[in-house]
């Protein structure tokens, strides 16, 4: 990358609102903070000691300009006090340039910003499972549309922008940030001793599982056949669960079999979750992030979904969609751990390359867009 110099009459607003989005932007936030006047908004999505806090201090992340504590009861609520603290945080800043990250309800604040004539950067452009009955698809859309700018990070979403109309002049494919933050605390994370503090032996094969998503913890029947899944697993292997406060509320209504070698844990931080994906056989999940940190890691992975915004990584060998049935959930299991090794799963062309230096390049050179 050709030498950057600190823009000093440059503003941009940086928005952020749940744990994955902080990890990913992590190291871009620091080089915003070196290269320009950078204002980090933080809308409270998801805040939550061990969500949030804990990773500002493991990733070095300094604190947000504004916190803007937009928890409410439900979704639409929260919308509606993003997009009105938004309006007034943009009128008083006046930034040039806007950077949102990914699909949650947080990104909508994209709309505000383009109707008061901001120019909109969309890192992971382009994503798109298909299913509307995923809340974040809907996102992705509006956020898209409200976009000046566009950075997919694969060929495939870029191609996905250009079928539905959006100019090739205004996408710029970045990769994966994801792959640079594992490069840059791999060897932090492998000290971790959170296998120690887990109970987990140095022997021990245990499967690491997440699940958030709305559509599968809100649906009593769904995260019944989830549990009733883990249960049955866990008679052969450890399970930790790193359960999401949003999780924790249903599973208090759901019937689950728990036994020894099933464990519900509050969320870990960044560098003990990472460890915990280094050394597990397997990883169960219906997140994003965590199933592209399984394929860069070599882990076999189960997606917990009938849909996904990262096919890719299907092609690529290290995800099974396994969908949300009890007995294809175990099938997939079986397969995966069958199947898979380190060294069949290739990890995608566009999750090599660090992607801190090519954002703030493109939105130093693209200004005035």
């Amino acid at each position: 990358m050709t030498q950057l110099n600190k823009v000093t009459n440059m503003k941009v607003v940086t928005i952020v609102g749940t744990r994955p989005e902080f990890i990913r932007l992590s190291e871009i936030i620091k080089k915003l903070d070196k290269y320009v006047n950078h204002i980090l908004v933080h809308t409270g999505q998801n805040f939550d000691y061990e969500m949030d806090e804990i990773f500002f201090k493991e990733l070095s992340i300094r604190k947000p300009n504004y916190f803007m504590n937009s928890q409410a009861d439900t979704p639409f609520k929260q919308i509606a006090v993003i997009l009105e603290k938004t309006e007034d945080l943009l009128l008083k800043e006046k930034p040039d340039a806007v950077l949102i990250l990914g699909d949650t309800n947080s990104g909508l604040s994209a709309i505000v910003a383009k109707r008061l004539g901001i120019p909109v950067f969309h890192m992971e452009a382009g994503n798109r499972c298909y299913s509307d009955k995923v809340p974040e698809e809907i996102n992705r859309r509006i956020i898209d549309s409200c976009s000046n700018i566009l950075l997919p990070y694969t060929q495939r979403s870029r191609e996905q922008l250009l079928r539905e109309g959006y100019p090739p002049s205004k996408i710029f494919v970045i990769g994966n940030p994801i792959a640079e933050i594992i490069r840059t605390y791999y060897k932090k994370a492998d000290k971790s001793k959170v296998l120690e503090s887990t109970g987990i032996g140095k022997n021990d094969k245990y499967v690491l599982v997440t699940m958030h998503r709305t559509e599968n913890v809100d649906n009593p029947k769904i995260i019944s056949e989830l549990c009733e899944a883990l249960s049955i697993i866990s008679k052969n292997y450890k399970v930790i669960v790193s359960t999401h406060p949003r999780t924790r509320k249903r599973l208090k209504k759901t019937r689950v079999d728990l036994n020894d070698n099933l464990k519900f844990m509050k969320p870990f931080g960044f560098i003990d979750f990472l460890k915990l994906e280094i050394s597990a056989c397997c990883i169960i999940t219906d997140s994003g992030t965590v199933q592209e940190e399984a394929t860069i890691l070599s882990k076999p992975c189960i997606l917990i979904r009938t849909s996904t915004e990262r096919p890719e990584l299907l092609e690529y060998g290290g995800v099974f969609m396994a969908g949300i049935n009890k007995s294809d959930i175990l099938n997939s299991f079986e397969i995966a751990l069958n199947l898979t090794n380190s060294n069949n799963v290739h990890l995608p062309v566009d999750y090599i390359d660090d992607v801190s230096d090519k954002i703030v390049k493109i939105l130093m050179r693209y200004k005035n867009v």
